[in-house]
């Protein structure tokens, strides 16, 4: 068993391009947060299924394998582009609230607050994600697909030392600081039996998981007679109006939860075509404004005017103006962003080039903006007045800046891709009995200012950070990419893309380059922690520049030098003159990228 952390001193022991899970093949290739997942998606890939199968298959044996992280019945936001139809769709993957919450009922049952556990549960969307997206783009069975995270929490996979680590910061989480132990039986049974907590090497079986995968292949078989489409959509069905629906409503009821089978009834997900920018010919999608995703892009853009190669890679002038260019972004996400089911979002005119170039203005190149930017008014650039008042200005929140999630990328010989951020772990709600997955806690990106484009409203969706992206070629698949990490997953991807298109690096080089990330802006997770000019840096970034970027405004921390607080980036690069693919994976975290 390789540990997290001998991986890393092993890697830097033996020089930084030794350790290399760059992959190059002309078939297929696959890049996950997990081994495990990846092994999966290259068997399904190898059985003839095409990326999106793969994908899936990937995703739920992420459910499986990185519990701490993500959920069967948690969040799985998703970018899909099908070749054959020419066409690229996001799958939101995301739930919305239940009917029963409001801002007034936080205030009135929880002091206004909201507290973690079974309250912040929003309907469970990843397996409606998964199914949705095997249904309309997939080739293979929800059985078939299935199959690979069936048989490890059958029968069980021996936990990695990351995996145990997070166990025990459960662990500690299930105790109040007045040592009363919480009510989650459901998950102490499965990941903490006896009290005790796995240790490296032991067994992970999930029995009720295991059972939940039995269940709905069972109807998918009972379906079959249907066609394949409408047998995964009876299965989609079992789980959002039968037997499991029914089971999922009435746990959240007795943990006094709010979820109600009428919630669940009602719900699907979202399927629909992403924002985009051209970047210098490269089209880039990410999903919309429900998510984070947007900021990957507006940066970009306002990026995109830059001279970054003058400046060199990583030099001080570079770090600075890229950071400057993500707080202008997120300035804008903290001000517009939010469910456009409810909000209006001016999308159009946050891309726009001209909003971009008026927005890159007011970068000062020697200076850091010691807070929050003001946010800009893209209202004129689609041609309307703004019809919104626009956020307060926030306070210093002292608070916890999570970094969890995962992340899935697949290509196929065909030309397909598949992009997918899924999350939402053991740690944010209990366990639901007998079915063995979290419901989604994704209540924790919400606001209860009712002035908040993200302010909690019944049947309103979070604003979510995961957030995967696609970028393509000529209308052709060029690198879907995407990491975990909360509100540093835009900023990772963002020196990835810069990485590889800008300055030229192989795909693992960009993935290996040390990484920044500002922290001026307020948090998505509850509280909202708010740290004006915080930078964290990576320590491999040279000294002189740091000290540059002290000097220039910015309250730099510097962190290890491979903190897995920079996220965990994972990509698949097609060649576009020979066809080739390159895949590559993060030694953050326990990505593996494999092809052929």
């Amino acid at each position: 068993i390789w540990t997290e952390d001998q991986r890393q001193e092993d890697a830097v022991a033996i020089g930084l391009r030794t350790y290399r899970p760059l992959i190059t093949g002309t078939t297929h290739a696959v890049s996950t947060s997990h081994y495990l997942a990846t092994a999966a998606a290259y068997r399904i890939l190898e059985q003839g299924g095409n990326a999106t199968d793969a994908g899936v298959a990937a995703g739920i044996v992420i459910n499986v394998a990185l519990p701490q992280y993500t959920s069967f019945g948690g969040v799985a936001p998703i970018i899909i582009h099908d070749a054959a139809k020419k066409e690229t769709k996001s799958i939101s993957g995301l739930g919305r609230w239940p009917k029963a919450a409001s801002i007034d009922y936080f205030k009135n049952h929880a002091n206004g607050q909201l507290p973690a556990g079974i309250l912040r549960t929003v309907t469970p969307a990843a397996a409606d994600g998964w199914l949705t997206s095997l249904k309309l783009y997939g080739s293979m069975s929800f059985e078939q697909v299935v199959t690979p995270a069936l048989e490890l929490a059958e029968r069980g996979f021996p936990i990695p030392e990351s995996l145990h680590r997070a166990l025990v910061r459960v662990s500690e989480q299930l105790v109040h600081d007045e040592g009363e132990t919480l009510d989650w039986p459901s998950t102490q049974e499965i990941f903490l039996p006896g009290g005790q907590t796995l240790r490296t090497g032991e067994l992970l079986v999930q029995k009720d998981l295991a059972g939940t995968f039995h269940r709905l292949i069972e109807v998918e078989q009972g379906n079959s007679t249907l066609g394949r489409e409408a047998a995964i959509q009876a299965a989609r069905d079992y789980f959002y109006r039968g037997a499991i629906a029914e089971e999922m409503a009435r746990f959240s009821q007795e943990q006094g939860g709010l979820l109600s089978m009428e919630d669940l009834v009602e719900f699907q997900v979202g399927v629909e075509t992403p924002p985009s920018i051209d970047y210098k010919g490269t089209q880039v999608f990410t999903c919309g404004p429900w998510c984070q995703g947007p900021v990957t892009i507006q940066a970009l853009k306002i990026l995109e005017g830059c001279d970054l190669k003058a400046m060199g890679h990583n030099s001080a002038d570079y770090l600075h103006t890229v950071l400057e260019a993500l707080k202008l972004a997120f300035a804008d996400r903290h001000a517009y962003y939010g469910d456009p089911d409810f909000v209006d979002v001016p999308m159009s005119g946050l891309l726009d080039a001209a909003y971009a170039a008026a927005r890159r203005q007011a970068i000062n190149p020697t200076r850091a903006c010691p807070e929050m930017p003001q946010a800009g008014d893209p209202w004129p650039f689609e041609g309307r007045a703004n019809p919104v008042s626009q956020a307060g200005r926030p306070e210093p929140v002292a608070g916890p800046m999570p970094s969890d999630t995962s992340y899935i990328s697949t290509v196929d010989r065909w030309g397909n891709a598949f992009s997918a951020t899924p999350s939402d772990g053991i740690g944010g709600a209990p366990v639901v009995k007998g079915l063995g997955f979290v419901m989604s806690a994704r209540g924790s990106q919400t606001w209860l200012d009712p002035d908040h484009p993200c302010s909690l409203a019944p049947g309103k969706r979070p604003r979510l950070t995961p957030n995967p992206a696609l970028a393509l070629r000529d209308g052709r698949i060029w690198m879907p990419f995407g990491t975990p990490g909360g509100d540093v997953q835009c900023q990772s991807m963002v020196q990835l893309f810069l990485n590889v298109a800008e300055f030229g690096m192989d795909l693992q080089q960009a993935i290996e380059a040390p990484r920044v990330s500002s922290w001026s802006f307020p948090n998505s997770f509850w509280p909202h922690a708010y740290n004006p000019g915080l930078v964290g840096v990576e320590g491999r970034i040279d000294a002189e520049t740091v000290a540059e970027l002290k000097h220039r405004g910015h309250q730099v921390e510097v962190w290890d030098d491979w903190t897995p607080r920079m996220g965990s980036l994972g990509a698949v690069q097609v060649d576009q003159q020979s066809g080739a693919l390159f895949a590559g994976a993060d030694l953050r975290r326990d990505g593996y990228a494999i092809g052929r």
